[in-house]
Parts: structure tokens; C-alpha cells; sequence
């Protein structure tokens, strides 16, 4: 069973109607016991990084969290999730994140200086760097998928950035080490190519990396 991660925000519903239509069997909670019994992890998230960071501490699930992406289990954040990975973020009045992988989270340009609107929102295409793997998308694929934001990540370590797209600017879209990765895109709005990314991090958890 995989396990999402009910925090209070997140477009959690969707995410669990997205693997059931997969055959993968996702369960929302907020319980710590059930996210540690879970064969993989998945940490949602949408609206504003404060409020997603905050919504983790009043329900206590930071340490379940950072237990589960230690484990060796896999574990996928999604969006927001995506962004709490990191260290902090530019974005509002809460700084510090899980810091599970070291970089900061920066906004785009605004349109002023680069003419092109912000939050970054739509269809987008996607693709592996050259000399790269990644196992959530199927070898040689460069699929679009469905981006909301407004922020991306900055990571210290280039190596983590196992997908990346371009909006004004090269940005990861998918970051990963070990067992833990994220998408910056929404896999459940992505139609296929989302569907796809979530059936491969299933594939995972039943064959686990490493």
C-alpha cells in the first residue's frame, strides 16, 4: 500500500484517483503508524509553501515524513511536496524545509523581465539530461505535462536533477537520489504522461530501489 500523506491541503483525492486508475492501491492518512507501515510514500501538496510546511508541523508529521524518505522505501513528492524537500524557500513568512535534499526554492523572473507570465501554468515539455536516467519516465520518453507554479527548485547538487524543462530558464521538473524522488509538475493532471510516472513509482515500490 502507498500511502499519501493528508496533511490538510493537497489535491489529495486526485492523486489517490489517479494510482487507483493504475491498479495501484494509494491510501490517504495523517496517521505516523500507517505512513511507517506503508510500502511507499507520496507527499502532495498544493497553494503556498508556509502554509504546506505549517500544515505538517500542527499535524506532527515532519518526523513521520523524514522517517519515511530515510527508510529506503520509496517516496515521491509532488508540487508543494516537491519544494519541501529542499532547504527553505523564497516564497512567504516561513523559511526552513525538510532539507532532505540541500538547495533553496527561488521564484521566477517576473514577465517585466522576461515576458513570460508567472505562476509558470499549463502544459510543458519535459526531458532527461543527457547522460541521465530517470526511473519515473520511460527511456528516450520527453513527455508534456501539466505545471502550476510560480517557484523552482535551486539544488546544490546538479546530479539530483533527473528531468528537467524550460521556462525562461532551465529548471528541474524531476529531482531524485536513492529512494526518494519528486515531480515539480502535477502527475495526476498530466493525463498518460502523468499516469505513466505514477504507474513507474509504483513499479518501485514493488520492486524497491536499491
Amino acid at each position: 500500500m502507498i500511502a499519501i500523506v493528508d496533511y490538510g491541503l493537497g489535491n489529495l483525492h486526485s492523486a489517490q484517483k489517479a494510482f487507483g486508475h493504475v491498479g495501484i492501491e494509494a491510501e490517504l492518512t495523517s496517521d505516523p503508524a500507517r505512513i511507517q507501515d506503508a510500502a511507499g510514500v507520496v507527499l502532495p501538496g498544493v497553494g503556498a509553501y508556509g502554509d504546506c510546511l505549517r500544515g505538517l508541523e500542527e499535524k506532527h508529521l515532519v518526523e513521520p515524513v523524514l522517517e519515511a524518505a530515510r527508510s529506503g522505501r520509496p517516496f515521491l513528492g509532488i508540487c508543494i511536496g516537491f519544494q519541501l524537500l529542499f532547504e527553505g524557500s523564497d516564497e512567504g513568512d516561513v523559511d526552513g524545509g525538510l532539507g532532505l535534499f540541500a538547495g533553496r526554492i527561488r521564484r521566477f523572473p517576473n514577465a517585466s523581465d522576461t515576458g513570460l507570465k508567472v505562476p509558470h501554468m499549463g502544459w510543458n515539455q519535459i526531458a532527461v539530461p543527457e547522460g541521465r536516467t530517470c526511473p519515473l519516465l520511460e527511456a528516450g520518453a520527453s513527455p508534456y505535462v501539466y505545471f502550476v507554479h510560480s517557484y523552482y527548485a535551486e539544488p546544490v547538487d546538479d546530479s539530483i536533477v533527473l528531468a528537467e524543462c524550460e521556462y525562461g530558464q532551465r529548471f528541474p521538473a524531476i529531482v531524485g537520489k536513492d529512494n526518494v524522488f519528486a515531480c515539480q509538475f502535477h502527475p495526476e493532471k498530466s493525463q498518460q504522461a502523468g499516469l505513466d510516472v505514477l504507474r513507474r513509482f509504483g513499479n518501485l515500490v514493488h520492486s524497491p530501489v536499491g
